[in-house]
């Protein structure tokens, strides 16, 4: 067990092509050594030719052909699909909820934004439904648009008009 280290040693200093002497001592042990002892009972090892190849060439890296086509863009077809066209929202708050469809479905970047009054409402997701609250009387245009992750727009829905009710301030119940 004691010889493998030495093996193993004698490997190492192979590498280097140095000179190997062996020794052995008076009790039988036999010890490797890149110098020989100092009595000269040390033996030179003749190591034969290692045998050695060059690396292989280093491969130039591939060239991913590079296309210099721009993404088909997709057409989009955005629609309202509730509230109808002339929709009278009765008398109440002026809460209401907005449904969208789009077609084909959304890819990775896009999102829909909800426009009434060609204003935006809140900022653009990935969800087509809106919950409108608060909104005041009288006739509003919605319209839902398919948005770049840059903001630029690439559909809009036709418009959808929609009106609300709500009581106004002037008009208190009064008994007489």
């Amino acid at each position: 067990m004691t010889r493998l280290p030495l093996y193993a040693l004698l490997l190492v200093s192979l590498a280097g092509n140095a000179q190997i002497y062996k020794t052995v001592d008076e009790e039988g042990n036999v010890s490797y050594s890149d110098m020989p002892t100092a009595g000269g009972a040390s033996e030179k090892v003749e190591v034969q030719h290692i045998n050695t190849t060059p690396p292989p060439p280093t491969a130039a890296p591939r060239r991913q052909q590079q296309t210099e086509e721009e993404p088909a863009t997709v057409s989009y077809q955005p629609v309202i699909t509730a509230p109808a066209n002339e929709t009278t929202i009765p008398m109440g708050p002026g809460n209401f909820s907005v449904s969208a469809q789009v077609e084909p479905p959304l890819e990775a970047g896009a999102a829909l934004q909800l426009y009434v009054d060609g204003n935006p409402e809140g900022v653009p997701q990935d969800s087509a439904s809106w919950s409108l609250t608060n909104v005041f009387r009288g006739a509003h245009d919605l319209e839902v648009a398919v948005v770049d992750m840059n903001g630029e727009e690439l559909a809009r829905s036709s418009a959808v008009r929609v009106y609300v009710l709500r009581p106004s301030v002037n008009y208190k119940n009064r008994k007489n």
